[in-house]
């Protein structure tokens, strides 16, 4: 029988007055919203009568006074299990039995005052509003609750992902759907529209709210249980990376009902059954009509660099909306301050490619910034010296980075390799100081990314599963930004394998494989630096598309650092760069002399001579426990 046949609630009121005023034989009232109650927790009639009391109490203008008198009480006016047990047919007293699915699911709330004859007891409040045909969520639950709206127009990799989760929600299994990914209002967005194509309401919350102490659970979990079934609703809880699980394992066991879990990867839920569902990533060309609708008229006065902001980067709609408003607004004031300035002096428009493009860099930043360093990228192509061949390899690495989206999506090579070695990943080999630092700033300002420097040795744990968890954390925020990640000390990881010998050992390899399946998974540029390039193993290497060996620098080429480390204003006097070339320093040491020379010569209120960078490099040469050879000061003033 459908709602529509459902009869009203008042209609049931006076076979319960007939109940309580002893009528010994009555008809079976016709079915009300309590019926439908009843199916939905299992109640036997006995059951349903009792709600049905509780709703004659509440809800009856005599209800309440009939029963007072009943009780011989005015002020007990409210329905008592003995009452109950006296007046309704089919009366059992394990209706009022704790584990009763009146008191197990919440439905009534027990005033405790009494012996067990005189316990009275009321419907709770989400009870009776479904009775009366407008069920909401409890005033607790309703505080700490968000209602997620599904999106008009949602992105077309919310809308598979919103598919996914609808087709589970409507198989109707006991199963924990685990939403994985770290778009957060994506899975979020894509759970409200798969809630609205089930029909099903959708109720947010954050791990962070259910409570600590195991009596406080099992309330919380009773609560959503209940009122989840009167709304026929799902639950969406949001868990972050440093949350205390043991709240959240209690809380599902409890809750006794499928519910959607939000985290950035799959979560132990202890002996619950559990699906993981994995954010789809949106495709390059998904990102150009969200932005194109984003900007309006202002996207064809961009000079085509809508494309080139949606090949780069996994801006969220949300984002991408923001940028989109201050871009409008700087128009608006460029707009005016040209009418302003109309007869007097040309105002320059915004460069609004330029502004787009930083800011997506800027809204990607605070989750990377989180996980390793952001490094400067002010180096140049001519700053960089390098024999050119080792230069002919950074360009080409940038040409792949620039063009990845065209030849990858438009010509097709992507389908051609069924999704794999998508990555650009480079290994950078040399000793320290070499250049390897500075060839990563430079790639990074030559492709306008971001570069961040990750420590393998930090990442990786003794812990089985925490390394690729740490991994993806660093891969899955980097794809936001499409950064450049810059791995150092490579050989930590990338070591020499010997054989398998225990369970260490084959947790390794599995770290190492899954590292070099995120290098060629990840649609941006991956560096591994390493001293020692003969540290790390030959199948590792195969795997690596671009590898860049950074050799102690010939004379020449120490000879054309010192020519450009010294910045225009640091004052000189008297320098030698021929004779400072002799020196047998890499690239990054002769910054540290020159920096240290330059502090003597402040220090001495003096520019900079040879006297200073000698005494600079004698330092530095300590450090290493070097001694500066007669050989290399040839020809030095003395």
């Amino acid at each position: 029988m459908t709602a529509a046949a459902l009869h009203p609630l008042a209609e049931a009121f006076a076979f319960v007055r007939a109940w309580v005023e002893g009528a010994q034989s009555t008809p079976e009232p016709a079915r009300t919203s309590a019926d439908v109650l009843a199916e939905i927790f299992g109640l036997d009639a006995f059951e349903r009568n009792v709600v049905l009391l509780g709703a004659y109490a509440a809800l009856e203008p005599e209800g309440s006074e009939r029963i007072g008198q009943l009780h011989g009480d005015p002020m007990q006016n409210q329905p008592s299990f003995g009452l109950a047990a006296a007046t309704l047919p089919g009366a059992h007293w394990s209706a009022f039995a704790p584990a009763s699915p009146l008191r197990r699911e919440g439905l009534i709330e027990l005033d405790r005052q009494n012996a067990l004859a005189g316990t009275s007891f009321s419907l709770a409040e989400p009870v009776l509003f479904f009775l009366l045909g407008e069920p909401v969520l409890t005033e607790e639950l309703a505080a700490i609750a968000r209602v997620p709206v599904a999106a008009a127009n949602p992105a077309p990799a919310r809308q598979r992902f919103a598919t996914a989760i609808a087709n589970r929600i409507a198989a109707d299994r006991d199963e924990v759907l685990m939403l994985c990914g770290g778009d957060s209002v994506g899975k979020e967005q894509a759970a409200a529209l798969a809630c609205a194509t089930t029909g099903r309401a959708l109720f947010a919350i954050n791990a962070l709210t259910i409570p600590t102490a195991t009596a406080d659970i099992a309330r919380f979990a009773r609560s959503w249980r209940r009122d989840l079934q009167l709304l026929s609703g799902w639950l969406l809880v949001e868990a972050s990376e440093v949350e205390d699980r043991r709240a959240l394992l209690l809380f599902a066991d409890l809750l006794r009902l499928p519910f959607l879990l939000s985290a950035p990867e799959a979560v132990h839920i202890g002996g619950r059954s559990a699906l993981r569902l994995d954010m789809p990533r949106a495709e390059p060309a998904e990102h150009a009509p969200i932005w194109r609708a984003a900007l309006g008229p202002l996207a064809a006065r961009m000079n085509g660099s809508v494309e080139r902001l949606s090949n780069f980067f996994n801006t969220p709609p949300e984002t991408v909306a923001t940028i989109a408003s201050d871009l409008h607004s700087a128009d608006t004031a460029y707009q005016a301050a040209k009418r302003r300035k109309k007869r007097k002096t040309a105002v320059a428009e915004p460069d609004f490619e330029a502004l787009a493009w930083n800011a997506c860099r800027q809204f990607a930043r605070p989750r990377m910034d989180d996980l390793a360093r952001r490094v400067a990228s002010t180096s140049g192509w001519n700053d960089l010296v390098l024999p050119e061949p080792q230069k002919d390899v950074l360009r080409a690495i940038a040409a792949q980075v620039r063009q990845r989206a065209r030849v990858y999506g438009q010509w097709g090579w992507e389908k051609r390799s069924g999704g794999r070695g998508l990555g650009v990943s480079a290994l950078f080999a040399g000793p320290s100081g070499a250049g390897k630092t500075m060839a990563g700033e430079v790639l990074g300002a030559e492709l306008g990314l971001d570069v961040y420097r990750v420590d393998l040795s930090s990442i990786v744990s003794k812990w089985l599963g925490d390394t690729e968890k740490n991994l993806r954390r660093v891969f899955d925020a980097a794809e936001e930004g499409s950064v450049i990640l810059q791995f150092d000390e490579a050989d930590a990881i990338f070591g020499k394998r010997s054989e398998v010998k225990d369970s260490h050992d084959r947790n390794a390899n599995i770290e190492v494989s899954y590292l070099l399946q995120r290098f060629e998974e990840y649609r941006g540029l991956t560096i591994l630096t390493t001293n020692l390039r003969g540290n790390i193993d030959q199948a590792f290497l195969r795997r690596i598309r671009f590898i860049v060996d950074f050799t102690f620098p010939a004379l020449h080429e120490r000879r054309a650092i010192w020519e450009k480390i010294l910045p225009t204003d640091t004052p000189r006097d008297g320098l030698d760069f021929t004779r400072l070339a002799q020196l047998n320093l890499t690239g990054g040491a002769i910054r540290n002399v020159a920096m240290t020379a330059a502090f003597f010569a402040a220090d001495a209120d003096d520019a900079v001579g040879m006297g200073h960078v000698l005494s600079a490099a004698r330092l530095e040469y300590e450090k290493t426990g070097r001694v500066i050879t007669d050989a290399e000061l040839s020809g030095w003033p003395r």
